[in-house]
């Protein structure tokens, strides 16, 4: 089958608009990023100049007390006390000056702070670790009259420095907003990409169901008129029992992507029909077994084209493992509100390791095949009947068991 030019063409249109529009916003990420990081770097610049601006008003201001002590108390004249203090609540350096007696002259600190004895004793030991203490001389005796005490500005208050703090890490949470806008990309692109494919598959199952339509109903005609002429009955019906089979993969097909319809059906006539079916058809030397048709019916809701399919794949299997000589047991049974279908043969077994490998696609012993017969098993089992499929037991060399596992029909005992 030749599919489209035209929709190839698209594909391949709408693949590349998908990668183009992923690179646009990769490269718009990145300037976002890069500018953002320009403008932190700028203010983070223009805070270190304020900072500098700060300590140099910081020295000034201590600088302007030093000069204010120095330059007055001459020939015994006294400070103007109410005057200094007014200075002092003006000067944003946290400010202490002392007396040669280590009384307090001029603070521009709390109250609660200036006189407790104890805490103002704390806070001039912790100034004098941040700044050394200015000790300033009458300009006659040159003896120490007064010792000034300073700590340090809040610069980053001043300068919001939080604020420039969070705004040279944005660019850090920019990128990790990108890396999560890229990872959704991907899987957004991958999810497509794999939807696209399986919309090839559908298609291509469809068509080959569409395409086989002819030769069946060709071949039907044939068997009927084989019925008329005078040769071997058993062997043209045998003829006509695998082109019904034929017919039934080819009913499958058809029905790849399509809604499934469950309806409740007896699960021992399904697993039978295709247990006699393959009876005719093992080799000389294999054994199968069924204990369906002995028990009482079981009624479970399925889609039973798709279901036989399911049991057909397990059989095949069962008797590749064989390689001609063995059993195989197929046993149907219900336990508790769960009813289960169970492959059992004795061939050459599966590694532990290979348990749940089995079920992906691809994965395959075989010389010849693409590995998809379980893995569609699964599908059909627990997507389109919502039950499981596992292998049970296997050992190497004795054999494998493998159970189907559904819920029994709402409304049964």
């Amino acid at each position: 089958m030749k599919i489209p030019r035209i929709k190839i063409a698209s594909r391949l249109m709408s693949t590349r608009r998908r990668t183009v529009v992923i690179a646009l916003g990769l490269a718009l990420a990145a300037l976002s990023i890069y500018y953002t990081w320009t403008v932190s770097m700028e203010m983070k610049h223009e805070d270190e100049v304020a900072v500098e601006q700060l300590r140099r008003a910081e020295h000034n201001a201590v600088s302007m007390w030093e000069d204010i002590l120095r330059s007055t108390n001459i020939g015994g004249f006294g400070y103007n006390y109410e005057l200094l203090d007014k200075l002092a609540e003006h000067t944003n350096v946290p400010l202490v000056i002392t007396d040669d007696r280590l009384n307090v002259v001029v603070s521009n600190l709390p109250d609660s702070v200036t006189y407790d004895r104890e805490l103002l004793r704390k806070e001039i030991m912790a100034m004098s670790e941040v700044n050394r203490p200015i000790s300033v001389s009458h300009r006659i005796t040159q003896q120490t009259t007064y010792t000034i005490y300073y700590g340090k500005t809040d610069y980053e208050g001043m300068v919001s420095s939080a604020h420039s703090e969070a705004l040279a890490a944005f660019p850090y949470v920019q990128l990790v907003i990108i890396l999560v806008f890229a990872v959704f990309a991907y899987i957004a692109f991958s999810s497509t990409k794999q939807n696209e494919q399986n919309r090839v598959w559908v298609g291509l199952a469809k068509e080959t169901a569409h395409q086989l339509g002819t030769p069946t109903s060709s071949l039907l005609g044939w068997v009927e008129y084989l019925r008329t002429q005078p040769v071997d009955q058993i062997a043209v019906d045998e003829m006509s029992k695998d082109l019904a089979h034929l017919m039934k993969i080819v009913d499958r097909f058809s029905k790849i992507g399509s809604e499934t319809q469950l309806t409740p059906v007896n699960i021992n006539e399904v697993v039978g029909d295709t247990v006699m079916y393959f009876r005719r058809r093992i080799p000389r030397n294999v054994t199968l077994n069924y204990n369906g048709l002995a028990i009482a019916p079981i009624r479970v809701s399925m889609n039973a084209a798709l279901f036989e399919w399911v049991v057909e794949n397990l059989m095949k299997n069962s008797l590749d493992a064989l390689q001609g000589h063995g059993s195989i047991d197929v046993v149907v049974g219900e336990s508790g509100d769960a009813v289960f279908v169970e492959v059992s043969d004795t061939g050459k077994g599966i590694a532990k390791g290979n348990w749940t490998r089995i079920f992906e696609p691809g994965y395959t012993t075989k010389t010849r095949g693409w590995g998809l017969g379980l893995s569609l098993s699964r599908r059909i089992i627990e997507e389109y009947h919502r039950g499981k499929i596992a292998v049970v037991r296997s050992e190497i060399g004795k054999g494998t068991t493998i159970r189907i596992t559904l819920k029994r029909r709402e409304g049964d005992e």
